[in-house]
């Protein structure tokens, strides 16, 4: 009998998936039965994230930023993979900037980024003969649009933006079959922390692991969540919604 999260003869789309969330997420899909179309920037890292998988995977180098490009792009994607059955968009930027140094550009990159193209997927995945229904988008958000911190500004308009845009996409797409939700992860060991950590004080990394009460998470502590609210039987019911999976850090800053 099969698990009620089997995704065999699934096929989703993975953005980000070069490193971190994005990488985890394909190898968790992959370990489902999913079959898996791996998008990013940079072609030989996701030839990495592919060769961890048991499945053959289909590889797509894009700038996810060209937010216009985005359906028809997706539109070439099911021509020749066939519809997808769900997208998850891990792809996003994050930089450390103070008020005083922040400029139009950046925060435009930003939102280009982590925003804009993640509205860009919605439309695309929406077309006829991309989405195969029922379907599910989930997006990787941050808690850092919950939780305030000095020089993410960027970042979390980025992120508080897109939970807004997640519940208003939510609800446009639900008449046609295709669930929406965004995970609110806190910070999870990935090649990004793992270098944010090797350039700040023992005592600085303490107090931040100290902020979550079941310790820092795993990448896989995501992947695994996004795999609930892709499944057509453990996620047919939840739509519009933000999950937070953070190790309780968020309920301490409550």
């Amino acid at each position: 009998m099969k698990g009620p999260m089997d995704l065999a003869g699934c096929t989703f789309l993975v953005t980000g998936a070069s490193s971190g969330i994005g990488r985890e997420t394909a190898v968790v899909l992959d370990e489902l039965g999913a079959t898996l179309v791996l998008a990013g920037r940079k072609e030989e890292e996701l030839q990495r994230t592919a060769d961890m998988l048991a499945q053959p995977a289909r590889i797509e180098v894009v700038n996810l930023a060209e937010m216009g490009a985005i359906p028809s792009w997706l539109k070439r994607v099911a021509a020749e993979s066939g519809p997808l059955d769900g997208i998850v968009h891990s792809a996003g930027m994050q930089a450390t900037t103070p008020l005083r140094f922040i400029t139009e550009p950046q925060l435009q990159e930003t939102l280009d980024i982590n925003l804009k193209s993640a509205v860009g997927l919605a439309k695309g995945y929406r077309q006829k003969g991309v989405c195969r229904t029922p379907g599910s988008i989930v997006f990787i958000s941050s808690v850092a649009s919950r939780i305030g911190q000095p020089g993410q500004i960027a970042y979390a308009a980025s992120k508080a933006g897109l939970e807004a845009a997640c519940r208003c996409m939510a609800l446009e797409l639900a008449r046609e079959d295709i669930r929406v939700n965004a995970l609110l992860p806190g910070l999870v060991r990935t090649e990004m922390a793992e270098r944010w950590f090797q350039i700040v004080t023992p005592e600085q990394a303490a107090r931040m692991e100290a902020a979550y009460p079941l310790g820092l998470g795993e990448a896989r502590d995501i992947a695994y969540a996004a795999a609930f609210l892709l499944g057509n039987k453990t996620g047919r019911w939840i739509t519009g919604t933000t999950i937070v999976v953070d190790g309780g850090c968020s309920a301490g800053a409550a």
